[in-house]
């Protein structure tokens, strides 16, 4: 092969690698997000289902079918949190935990057996923070670092469903979630079980507050864990009553993750 031909062809492989390069900042730059659209949180994209929930709190799942979810919060340590994983293997009935960064961080195998279990994983912000005391910048940050805790620990099983703490929320803070990829997912009832027997509850009382409200699409808060000072939350103990009370009148007890499917 002829020498003379090398530096034409070192000249055109240049030209094609630059045109190779610009091509791809191209299609960087129209993967970016206008504005007003959903952001990449950590390096995911927030799948388009979960898009038709933004603009307002979920309260109820939109269905007229007799429905009940089951949602858990955990925020604290992991007391209770194998009764409640037993139970719903035991009774084949699926739940979608929120759990916060912090819990993710402390208790990755509790939050990986969550995973296991084939169970939905919610973002309940990183350190539980009352979001109308933080600036918006901070409440960002609660969310990015909590879903990135969660991603590590959990993969796939995390969702992009937020739930506020104490259930403090506005519209400015929703839209701030959304734009972050996150639908706000809150709850119809909460038992009120993770205020303990120190806190003057029982396990009856708190099987009575889910079956009070109870209608189609309804979504049960409860929680795992001990509040300090308080003691283990009821809500393990109260689960198995609850499941067997609402199937008793009919309703079947459906995965939160079906808010995503498509039309």
């Amino acid at each position: 092969m002829s020498t003379a031909f090398l530096p034409v062809r070192a000249r055109a492989a240049g030209r094609l690698l630059h045109a190779l390069a610009a091509a791809a900042a191209l299609l960087a730059a129209a993967s970016l997000p206008a504005a007003g659209q959903p952001r990449t949180v950590v390096g995911r994209a927030a799948p388009a289902p979960v898009e038709k929930l933004y603009g307002a709190a979920v309260r109820a799942m939109p269905t007229a079918q007799k429905e009940v979810a089951l949602t858990f919060n955990a925020a604290w340590d992991e007391e209770g949190l194998d009764t409640v994983l037993t139970v719903l293997r035991q009774q084949k009935a699926p739940g979608t935990f929120f759990v916060t960064g912090h819990f993710a961080e402390r208790h990755p195998d509790a939050v990986r057996a969550i995973a296991a279990a084939g169970h939905g994983i919610g973002n309940h912000s990183h350190s539980h923070a009352p979001f109308g005391e933080l600036t918006a910048a901070e409440r960002a940050q609660e969310v990015t670092l909590a879903d990135r805790a969660i991603r590590q620990a959990a993969g796939p099983a995390a969702l992009p469903f937020f739930r506020f703490p104490y259930g403090d929320t506005t519209a400015g803070q929703i839209a701030e979630v959304n734009a972050l990829g996150f639908a706000d997912v809150e709850w119809t009832t909460d038992t009120n079980g993770y205020r303990g027997t120190a806190g003057g509850m029982t396990t009856q009382q708190a099987v009575k507050r889910a079956l009070d409200v109870l209608a189609p699409g309804e979504i049960v808060q409860m929680h795992v864990g001990s509040l300090d000072g308080q003691g283990p939350v009821l809500d393990a103990q109260a689960l198995p009553q609850i499941i067997d009370a609402v199937r008793s009148r009919g309703y079947r007890i459906t995965d939160l993750r079906t808010l995503l499917a498509t039309q």
